[in-house]
């Protein structure tokens, strides 16, 4: 029998587009309808000297004791980077993943990728083994222009030198003030995801004066910390996937359909 769980709901996708596909048909193949709005664009670095650092350090990756992939966009901007100039990985460079979705994109390349089974934060993955005695070693942290300091502040007191590979800069699309909220209210949403703190930050920001839109809305976030943020915020209703893949959040939204269905 078709499981038709999601049948009714309809879910808004804020991340960027081509990030979407995967999601959306395990939702419309579950009887749900998908809206996309993205509440950030995905711009890879091309600066000349920023992309000479970049080609240096891939160069010198050998050196290194680990790489580590902050997310699906780092994963996928680094393995175009690394491909490029080896032909065959690094042998010795283990590969660190934060989340289920990032350690796929790298799964891909037949790299062995170590990935926290607790959670997608960045505290889970500085309690893997392979990552707590690092006195000494070089580590590559590739992720995008700024971001959480958490993983490399640590590592180096735990004793290793950690460079940054920044990969891509993130942007807000110019929306109108009003855009977002008009949506939820036309294409009677029912369940929004958002798959990053600055996602979350963004739909705060755009329904900083319509927030009551959002008042019987659940808002699925990818780990306790964005939860913790977005009721801090005063979301009333948030519920942790515990990652921000689709069998993440497709499960979450599974467990809210039978409450959040339109009655017949």
């Amino acid at each position: 029998m078709t499981d038709l769980a999601l049948s009714g709901i309809k879910v808004l996708l804020t991340r960027p587009a081509a990030q979407s596909v995967a999601l959306a048909s395990a939702i419309i193949d579950l009887g749900g309808n998908v809206c996309e709005l993205p509440l950030i664009e995905i711009e890879p670095v091309t600066d000349v000297n920023d992309c000479e650092t970049i080609k240096s350090m891939i160069l010198n990756l050998d050196h290194y004791y680990a790489a580590i992939f902050i997310s699906t966009n780092a994963a996928k901007i680094g393995m175009e980077w690394i491909d490029r100039y080896w032909p065959q990985l690094p042998i010795g460079l283990s590969a660190y993943a934060v989340g289920p979705g990032t350690a796929q994109v790298l799964k891909e390349f037949d790299w062995p990728v170590f990935v926290s089974d607790k959670g997608v934060t960045s505290e889970d993955l500085l309690a893997l083994p392979g990552l707590r005695q690092v006195e000494g070693k070089k580590i590559a942290l590739f992720r995008g222009v700024g971001g959480r300091e958490l993983l490399a502040e640590t590592l180096r007191e735990r004793g290793a030198t950690v460079d940054y590979l920044e990969l891509y800069h993130r942007h807000t699309p110019d929306y109108s003030q009003d855009v977002l909220a008009d949506l939820i209210r036309e294409q009677h949403i029912n369940a929004i995801v958002t798959s990053s703190a600055q996602i979350l930050d963004v739909l705060l920001h755009l329904l900083h004066q319509d927030a009551s839109v959002l008042k019987t809305i659940p808002v699925i976030v990818p780990s306790e910390r964005v939860r913790q943020r977005a009721l801090d915020a005063g979301i009333n209703i948030v519920i942790n996937a515990g990652g921000a893949d689709e069998v993440s959040v497709v499960k979450s939204l599974k467990a809210i359909a039978p409450v959040i269905k339109p009655k017949a």
